[in-house]
């Protein structure tokens, strides 16, 4: 075997492609890139291993930050290139086992770059018995204690000395023979896993601009919007995934709390207008490798980029994609450069789920219709934005404001691009919480879902017009898909424990609550939901207690000041009720009555007309007609006049 610390001088590159090298435990194959330890593969992302062979290269010399940014990233400019590198080396030594302050491999030397310290030696791979690559993993994974690679050393030893090509041959040949007799052995009785669900987990961007941020966050919904297009595979969607961003928890660890068959991670490297993504598909209970890829292109190419990640992965998966399917992952469109980091701006602001979030994806998303007027999904992130804004939850806009806009820019989308779900499910949301055109809504969410069945927010939606109609359970079970698509989802979750209360399922809703608050304890609505569920079991100071949490969360949500008013009443505090009904009068505003709440707390009163004179104000403001089957509004079913209401507004009786 060759030393390199004995000779310095004989660098890597002149060794054959196919060598292997060898440290500690640890073997490097140049000719595939793979490391392993004692045998076992192990996961090392594509630039810290391009690092790693560098660094053998020049065993016990120092090799230069400036040498290593010209090797690793030479066509790269960078805002922060110490801070990318100080992340990769990270990367390294942690596949390694390695430490920056007690370095058995690494050594940091400040300001001036970094050397390898550990005794390297290099092995001929040509001595190495040979086998199919997929079956020496599976060997090796699965048995640990395998000494294949010793006896194919050996042989490789004795093969200098006395062994003729011949006799190799003749033992290769057997030896092949044997490890493919215990494969096919151990294979019969088990049938491969099948990946039919899976979670992509937020693309590191490796940029080291955190101001780049926004780009790799919407690399990742990108590929999972193109996974999601798959019918036969179960995406995660983004809100859950989002959750482990920056979270160091094992792979395996991470796919039992999604519930998930394999995990894609990955990292993104723009440069001006050049993009590299690199991504690799990990089965979750074993944690092992199962295939990489880098992809790298000009920034108008990143959705050709995305599709053919996504195409590799279900390939890899062995799912067998529909003709429609084969077509989407195809036919991507050249999308302006400008227009389409706009754009991901837009959704990186939208999924904030705040009002100055909402505030400023509207600005990005018209400023990519501008950029780029033919592009369909500025145009989808327009109307997502005005449907927000417009929504009871946000409010930053009356309805009529709103909506109208938002029904705009779907309909713009689908003019552009007829095939796009996400614009097919926000005309959807408009024609059903302001045209209280059911029908219509009905087929748009369905037609959505079609072309996306992975899409967790139009399940989401549908389920609610489902309850709308008064088929809670096919509402119930709707939003179930959703929230296995999506289950980390707060809102989610907390929207099917007020469906379960619609439905009368209170433990059940209870339960699900409970689950919520311990996901995140400030997270207002799930206090809301919990203390609707209360009221309607008779447990009123646990419904206040509630409810007062709700409202102190929330920033005096008018939603959950209606509730706690009913739980005043409820247990006999009417004076408080009272006194938060007059409180929500002043504040209505010219826009924004909360005419719906107003009702529901007079209904509490046991004052009807007054009741159905505010539910005439918020029929003229055009409310989302969702309010009238909360449990507040019980007391009125019976009311003639109520019932008309719910005629004219189109819901059944």
């Amino acid at each position: 075997m060759l030393d390199f610390r004995e000779k310095p001088k004989c660098p890597m590159e002149s060794l054959p492609p196919n060598s292997v090298v060898r440290f500690g435990t640890y073997e490097v194959s140049l000719q595939s890139g793979e490391v392993r330890k004692a045998g076992l593969r192990i996961r090392v992302q594509q630039q810290p291993i391009k690092l790693l062979e560098v660094l053998l290269e020049h065993p016990g010399e120092v090799v230069t930050r400036e040498e290593l940014r010209s090797r690793v990233w030479p066509n790269e400019s960078f805002g922060d290139f110490d801070q990318a590198l100080s992340i990769a080396i990270g990367k390294l030594r942690s596949a390694l086992g390695d430490s920056a302050e007690n370095p058995r491999f690494i050594e940091t030397l400040p300001k001036r770059g970094y050397r390898f310290i550990a005794d390297v030696s290099v092995l001929d791979a040509d001595a190495r018995p040979k086998m199919p690559a997929s079956m020496a993993g599976d060997l090796l994974a699965t048995e640990p204690g395998h000494t294949l690679q010793g006896a194919g050393l050996a042989v490789a030893r004795k093969r200098r000395v006395w062994i003729t090509g011949r006799v190799i041959g003749a033992l290769a040949f057997v030896l092949s023979l044997s490890i493919l007799f215990v494969w096919l052995l151990r294979s019969r009785g088990r049938a491969p896993a099948g990946i039919r669900s899976i979670a992509v987990l937020p693309l590191e961007n490796l940029s080291g601009d955190v101001s780049q941020n926004y780009f790799a966050d919407g690399m990742t919904d990108e590929l999972i919007t193109d996974l999601a297009q798959i019918s036969a595979l179960r995406v995660i969607s983004r809100t859950s995934v989002m959750i482990y961003k920056g979270a160091r928890k094992p792979l395996p660890q991470i796919a039992r709390e999604l519930n998930v068959d394999a995990v894609v991670e990955g990292t993104v490297l723009r440069s001006g207008d050049q993009v590299r993504i690199t991504a690799q598909l990990i089965e979750a209970s074993t944690d092992k490798h199962l295939w990489s890829q880098s992809y790298e292109g000009e920034l108008r190419d990143t959705l050709a980029l995305q599709s053919r990640v996504a195409s590799a992965i279900a390939d890899q998966i062995r799912i067998n994609l529909t003709p429609r399917e084969q077509a989407a992952l195809r036919n991507v469109k050249v999308v302006n450069p400008e227009a389409y980091e706009s754009y991901l701006k837009g959704r990186y602001f939208w999924n904030k789920r705040t009002a100055d979030g909402l505030k400023a994806a509207l600005a990005y998303f018209k400023q990519a219709t501008e950029e780029d007027p033919k592009y369909a999904k500025a145009y989808s992130g327009l109307a997502d934005a005005y449907a927000l804004l417009g929504d009871w939850q946000y409010a930053v806009m009356t309805p009529k404001e709103a909506f109208p806009k938002a029904k705009a820019a779907a309909i713009k989308a689908l003019e552009l691009d007829s095939s796009l779900s996400e614009a097919h499910n926000s005309l959807a949301f408009v024609l059903d919480g302001f045209d209280w055109d059911l029908d219509a809504g009905g087929k748009e969410f369905q037609r959505a879902i079609e072309l996306n069945p992975g899409y967790a927010t139009a399940h989401h939606w549908y389920a609610w017009h489902l309850t709308l109609l008064g088929r809670f359970d096919e509402a119930i079970t709707e939003m179930r898909k959703a929230e296995s698509l999506d289950p980390l989802s707060l809102i989610i979750n907390a929207d099917l424990a007020e469906l379960l209360v619609i439905a009368h399922h209170y433990d059940e809703s209870i339960a699900l609550s409970r689950k919520t608050i311990e996901m995140d304890p400030n997270f207002a609505l799930a206090h809301n939901q919990l203390a609707q569920a209360y009221l309607q079991k008779h447990m009123y100071s646990e419904a206040v207690a509630e409810l007062q949490k709700a409202v102190q969360l929330s920033g005096d949500s008018p939603t959950c000041i209606a509730n706690l008013a009913r739980a005043y009443i409820a247990s006999g505090k009417r004076i408080e009720a009272v006194k938060l009904l007059n409180d929500l009068k002043r504040r209505t505003s010219t826009g924004s009555s909360n005419a719906s709440e107003i009702a529901m707390m007079y209904a509490s009163l046991g004052d009807t007309d007054q009741a159905m004179n505010w539910l005439e104000k918020g029929f003229e403001e055009r409310f989302n007609p969702g309010v009238l089957l909360r449990p507040g509004f019980d007391p009125l079913r019976s009311d003639p006049r109520f019932q008309q209401l719910v005629h004219r507004i189109g819901l059944p009786g």
